[in-house]
């Protein structure tokens, strides 16, 4: 299925494969309880290589849009959705080997209500600024889904995503109020 999202080079190389352009796979946690040592918001950046990347992030993104942000080197799984009619569908992640500190801070994140999002993006190995970052990803809007569920062991962690609770949520989304739309007042 064509996919709108998608750069025309991104799309050129899942239908060719060239041996010059490799897609990097990357994946951000988001929470309020993920901080670093300055007690500042951070994010969980992950990359499907054998190699860390340093990545330009969409100029929108949620946290430090437009900015280069290190994505580290991990093993990682994506599970697609089935074909089923389930209520809603959900993405199954999983990520091995990882570090004591991403444990840590999925610990913390448990103990704070906020929600835990994570955000995919396509990037190419090819498109790189002067100094070997990668550009832009490649998908416009990346695809970012709520994280409802997440399991850990010694090595490994597996996260369920979802795109949200779209049943309980309000139709319109949109708020019409006088002060945005004065025509409404009689």
């Amino acid at each position: 299925m064509p996919n709108d999202n998608l750069s025309a080079a991104i799309k050129e190389a899942y239908a060719s494969a060239p041996s010059d352009s490799v897609i990097i796979h990357t994946l951000e946690f988001r929470h309020a309880g993920f901080l670093d040592s300055n007690n500042q918001v951070e994010s969980i950046r992950v990359c499907l290589d054998y190699r860390d990347w340093e990545a330009k992030l969409e100029d929108d993104a949620a946290l430090f849009a437009g900015q280069f942000k290190t994505f580290v080197g991990y093993n990682f799984d994506i599970e697609l959705p089935g074909v089923e009619s389930l209520a809603s569908p959900t993405v199954k992640i999983t990520i091995d080997n990882v570090s004591q500190e991403i444990i840590t801070q999925l610990d913390q994140a448990v103990i704070l209500p906020d929600l835990l999002y994570v955000t995919y993006r396509p990037y190419l190995s090819n498109d790189v600024d002067g100094s070997g970052r990668l550009n832009a990803p490649h998908m416009d809007p990346v695809l970012t889904l709520q994280v409802d569920q997440v399991s850990a062991d010694s090595a490994n962690i597996t996260a369920i995503a979802s795109f949200g609770d779209f049943a309980n949520r309000r139709f319109p989304f949109e708020e019409y109020t006088v002060t945005r739309f004065p025509g409404l007042a009689q």
